[in-house]
């Protein structure tokens, strides 16, 4: 698989200087962890499971959760289950085309087993579990039913913790927390893969919910929050974790309060006046501004909860040409004992030291996502990947 894999080899020519990688479930942790992209949550009761990952797969999705813990009812979990093998079978006794990344929320440690021994040979098509409310006391116990079940079907499998337990977030309690959940990942550092951010979950905790023309860096008791798992848990040292965004709640605009966050210039010089005003009416450009607003502040990577989300999430992620000139001169090997060169773009200064590691992810990024041509932006990304347009 690969990212924008979903376009036309011609079209890709045309968008990328670098075009992204292609990767499979098998390839080395680091490169999955970057190149989770969107992943977009599915309930594990839809009963035409099979048929809708391989339609996602289609439409350039590269990872998926399906979940059979908050989006299900208590009363649905055993069929649930059963409905995910039954999926699971059907998918690998069909066409052989590579599915997206998958993995399954459970609610429970004991279902980690239960479901690895009931998928059979199709466990083959599963990369891991998504394990809720993850805190270090809790967390241990998923983390071992994990390693068990590796050991027991002989399939590698990942875990990616969520992040949204309310001693995460009361100031209180959050130290000591962000502290106990580091050495449960640190122990088991080589299967965590990602660690999710569950941002419904921190408003829950106080009655709130933001509003379309808000991101979760507005609501600043949950920007706090992201700010001190960053701080603890995603640092370039060598100690950290990827980290992913917030889920995207809303995906139809009905009424907007403030003015839309889009510029129009940037549409208007591409001929793609259309292409905004479909954006900002389905609340995109909140969206939007919330990945630029992610990846300024380490996270990569986001969940999401409708298809129509997915593409954003991967324009935004592509690398500019600009940066990675910037990234790529960085580390050329002459650069290894420092110093301060001027860009290539004659529009900044790049400090070899200090800018080493935010250059290493880049090109990680630039690996995964690709790197745009000289004269491509963001919206000509947008506007070639989203489907069913005219540009």
């Amino acid at each position: 698989m690969r990212h924008f894999g979903h376009l036309a080899p011609e079209v890709r020519q045309r968008l990328f200087h670098q075009e992204p990688c292609e990767f499979t479930a098998d390839s080395p942790a680091r490169l999955l962890s970057a190149a989770l992209g969107a992943t977009l949550y599915s309930p594990a009761t839809r009963p035409r499971l099979a048929g809708d990952i391989v339609k996602q797969a289609g439409r350039g999705v590269v990872s998926m959760v399906l979940c059979l813990e908050d989006s299900i009812d208590d009363a649905d979990v055993e069929y649930g289950e059963e409905n995910l093998v039954r999926q699971f079978t059907e998918l690998a006794e069909g066409p052989a085309a590579e599915p997206p990344l998958l993995f399954v929320r459970v609610r429970f440690p004991e279902q980690i087993p239960d479901l690895v021994r009931r998928l059979g040979p199709a466990v083959r098509l599963l990369s891991g579990f998504v394990l809720p409310k993850f805190t270090g006391e809790r967390g241990l116990s998923f983390l071992e039913a994990l390693q068990a079940a590796e050991a027991a079907s002989g399939r590698r499998l990942f875990a990616m913790p969520v992040l949204e337990s309310p001693e995460l977030l009361y100031r209180e309690s959050r130290v000591e927390t962000l502290e106990g959940i580091f050495r449960a990942v640190d122990k088991y550092r080589d299967r965590v893969l990602a660690l999710r951010l569950g941002v419904t979950d921190f408003c829950s905790s106080y009655g709130l919910r933001r509003a379309p023309d808000m991101t979760a860096y507005d609501v600043q008791v949950v920007a706090s929050v992201i700010a001190d798992v960053v701080n603890m848990l995603g640092r370039a040292d060598g100690t950290g974790f990827t980290v992913t965004g917030p889920v995207w709640e809303y995906f139809r605009m009905q009424e907007r309060m403030f003015k839309p966050q889009l510029r129009q210039s940037p549409f208007l010089e591409v001929q793609a006046a259309e292409l905004r005003a479909t954006l900002i009416e389905h609340a995109m450009d909140g969206l939007l501004r919330e990945i630029s607003l992610d990846h300024a502040n380490g996270l990569l990577g986001k969940t999401c909860i409708h298809p129509s989300h997915v593409l954003p999430v991967h324009a935004l992620s592509v690398v500019s040409h600009e940066e990675f000139s910037d990234a790529a001169d960085i580390l050329r090997p002459e650069r290894d004992g420092g110093g301060v060169l001027r860009s290539a773009y004659t529009n900044k200064m790049n400090e070899v030291k200090p800018h080493r590691a935010w250059a290493e992810r880049t090109l990680l990024r630039a690996e995964v996502f690709g790197v745009a041509r000289e004269d491509v932006g963001f919206v000509e990304l947008l506007a070639a990947a989203i489907p069913d347009r005219p540009y």
